[in-house]
C-alpha cells in the first residue's frame, strides 16, 4: 500500500434560533469568529460529532436536524459536514477553544466570518442544498 495523502474530516454545526440568529465563536488560536465545529473522531458518527464539538465549544446540546452542505479546503485536505442545528439544551459558556459564545445575525456572520466558514451560514439559511463548495481556507474557490 502506498503512503498517500490522507483527507481529514470536519464537522461544523449552524445552529440556529428561532429569531434566525446564528451561534458563533470566537476561536482562542487564531480570533476568528466562526460556527463551533472540529474534527470528527474515528469512532462517532458525524451527527454524533457535530452534536459533541457545538457542546464542548459552546457548552449547548443540539440536536442535528440536516445535512446542509459539504465544503472542502483544497490547501489543507480537510472535508467538513455542515449540519443543522437546533438547541436540545445546555447553557453558553466559553471553552478553551473559544473566547467568546454569541448570536449573530446573517449579516453580522458575513461581516465576521472569513468568507470559507460564512457561506457555510448563508447555504443553512438558504435551504435547499446540501451545497458543495472548495475553498483555501479563506476565500471560495470557483470550479473551473
Amino acid at each position: 500500500m502506498t503512503d498517500l495523502p490522507r483527507h481529514s474530516v470536519s464537522v461544523t454545526g449552524i445552529v440556529l434560533r428561532d429569531d434566525g440568529r446564528v451561534l458563533a465563536i470566537k476561536r482562542h488560536d487564531d480570533g476568528r469568529w466562526v460556527p463551533p465545529g472540529g474534527v470528527l473522531e474515528l469512532d462517532e458518527t458525524p451527527q454524533d460529532g457535530v452534536a459533541r464539538e457545538v457542546y464542548e465549544e459552546t457548552g449547548l446540546k443540539v440536536q442535528p436536524l440536516r445535512l446542509s452542505g459539504v465544503y472542502k479546503n483544497m490547501r489543507l485536505g480537510v472535508v467538513s459536514l455542515a449540519f443543522v442545528c437546533d438547541v436540545v439544551g445546555g447553557e453558553e459558556h466559553t471553552s478553551n477553544e473559544a473566547d467568546r459564545v454569541t448570536w449573530l445575525s446573517r449579516d453580522e456572520a458575513i461581516a465576521a466570518m472569513p468568507e470559507a466558514r460564512a457561506i457555510r451560514v448563508i447555504d443553512a439559511l438558504n435551504g435547499g442544498g446540501p451545497y458543495v463548495r472548495v475553498h483555501d481556507g479563506d476565500v471560495i474557490l470557483e470550479p473551473e
